[in-house]
């Protein structure tokens, strides 16, 4: 049995301008020899070919629903944007109940979601749309609970794009913002719940911060060295009447599922035990798309049905597959891995290995890459599984802090970590793909304006194939390789069913790389 590893190197990207890029500025000897005497070229990770609109960024959901289903799906911004232009968004089921539940009960409208220049957890035009909706169904009094984001944004854009927002209503003449707060307490996804019961709290009930001008207040938060991802909850004043309370809707806006998850379950759970809450009875809870499986929800969207995985067909044939990542990338290793799919397959063993608090990411590069490398080893010197899956979440993460020194050190550990990774496979004479899923540490200066850059970007990706035998004689072009695009995040199951020798399925409509490799199969 040789075993098949495939690690996603989450934000690492391929940028031919080394000024703030924390990959080429790192000293990274393993890949540099694994680029220049393996197979190696680059993947497109944006835009249409992960279902995106063109020229959107990629991000780390939708590459890794590419990679994991060999396919190009629609995604859900591309579907929600048609459904408005089409007008079927207005007709929406989960919508309609949602206004006849606030007419029933003479309640009131709560809009709650990312604002943000952003595409990747929400859009701004989806919630124009939610106020023209409100208008239309004459619901008076409409309160907007704004998460700002300072992640996949500026780190100081909320308070321009809040402007903006105020005067886009006045027009509308639909909606009131009365709560604003970061991203790091309304969306936490590493369980860290003491951040979403402060998201809760400042929705639920009244709080002693409160302002009359919210504007100020964001910039208030500025001059304390708060930026839009940790700003604390800003509430407007004499609010009492705008918390959410028993009867009223709630339309949680954003459609990436893992972050929304834990301020849901906050909500709607009627044995929720992770933190003391004032429970809201009888609320209509509205989401934009299916957050997660069995949640007593209401759902705008439903996920598009998927089949025939690499994980399904690697099962199909009776392939042993080990997971593991750290609490921050888990669920794309699994669910958006699967497509959209929370079940796991048989015989595959998941492995989930706790993330730092959030508030000490930017000063640990390391992140958890140690722990991951070292449970991979023992997994494989086990000779059981065929497959193995892992993501390394430090380029995504440290880039995303815009610290560039903390991203160098987070690159040239990662390139220590896939050196023991690879020499264990070499002696198992097994391969070694190494790809990722979008871009993100190779920029982290703005290429126009020279200014911090924290957020994803539409550069390609590399791909690496590693084995005993496909090691060159001769060194590879690399400058020439890394600007010719020559496939899909998608081609990536294709080709490991191809060195796996499994037929493709015809649901699959990527294309093996193994031809463009030269490698002869």
């Amino acid at each position: 049995m040789k075993p098949i590893i495939l690690i996603i190197l989450d934000g690492w990207g391929i940028n031919q301008n080394k000024q703030g890029n924390a990959i080429a500025s790192a000293k990274t000897p393993f890949i540099d020899e694994m680029e220049k005497f393996y197979p190696f070229l680059t993947l497109n990770a944006s835009g249409l070919s992960v279902g995106l609109p063109w020229g959107e960024t990629g991000n780390s959901e939708v590459g890794h629903m590419a990679i994991g289903t060999g396919r190009i799906t629609y995604q859900y911004l591309p579907r929600i944007i048609f459904s408005i232009q089409d007008g079927s968004f207005f007709k929406n089921t989960a919508l309609i109940k949602t206004a006849h539940h606030i007419k029933q009960y003479n309640s009131r409208l709560h809009i709650m979601g990312l604002t943000s220049s952003g595409t990747v957890h929400s859009y701004i035009d989806h919630l124009y749309a939610l106020l023209e909706f409100a208008k239309r169904e004459k619901i008076s009094d409409v309160f907007l609970h704004i998460f700002t984001d300072g992640k996949d944004s500026p780190p100081y854009e909320a308070k321009t794009l809040i402007s903006n927002l105020m005067e886009r209503m006045e027009k509308l003449n639909s909606g009131k913002i009365t709560t604003v707060m970061g991203r790091q307490f309304a969306m936490d996804r590493g369980n860290n719940w003491e951040l979403t019961e402060i998201a809760y709290r400042a929705l639920t009930t009244e709080t002693t911060e409160t302002t009359e001008n919210i504007i100020e207040s964001i910039q208030t938060g500025y001059d304390q060295n708060y930026n839009d991802h940790n700003l604390p909850p800003i509430t407007l004043k004499n609010a009492k009447n705008t918390r959410i309370m028993d009867n009223d809707a709630v339309i949680f806006f954003n459609f990436r599922e893992d972050s929304a998850r834990q301020l849901t379950h906050s909500f709607i759970d009627e044995n929720f035990q992770k933190f003391k809450r004032p429970k809201i009875n009888n609320l209509f809870f509205t989401a934009m798309t299916k957050y997660e499986e069995n949640l007593p929800i209401h759902t705008m969207f439903e996920p598009p049905k998927i089949i025939n995985t690499l994980s399904e067909i690697l099962s199909k044939n009776g392939k042993k597959q080990f997971r593991i990542a750290e609490t921050e990338k888990y669920a794309h290793i699994t669910y958006f891995f699967n497509g959209l799919k929370e079940k796991q397959a048989s015989n595959e063993k998941r492995l989930i290995i706790p993330s730092l608090p959030v508030t000490q990411y930017e000063n640990q590069p390391k992140m958890k890459t140690q722990e991951i490398t070292d449970e991979l080893l023992s997994a494989l010197s086990q000779n059981y599984y065929d497959f193995f899956l892992t993501n390394f979440a430090n380029a995504d993460i440290i880039g995303h802090s815009g610290n560039f020194k903390n991203a160098i050190q987070a690159i040239e550990f990662i390139d220590t970590m896939l050196k023991k990774l690879y020499e264990c496979i070499i002696e198992k004479n097994g391969a070694m793909i190494i790809t990722s899923d979008h871009g993100n540490a190779e920029q982290m200066l703005d290429p126009l304006t020279g200014s911090i850059e924290m957020k994803h970007n539409a550069n390609s990706v590399p791909f690496y194939l590693i084995a005993r035998d496909l090691k060159r004689k001769t060194a590879n072009n690399v400058a020439t390789i890394k600007i010719n695009v020559q496939g899909f995040l998608s081609d990536i199951a294709p080709t490991i069913l191809d060195i796996m020798r499994i037929e493709q399925p015809k649901e699959m409509t990527g294309k093996s790389l193994l031809e463009r490799l030269n490698i002869n199969t």
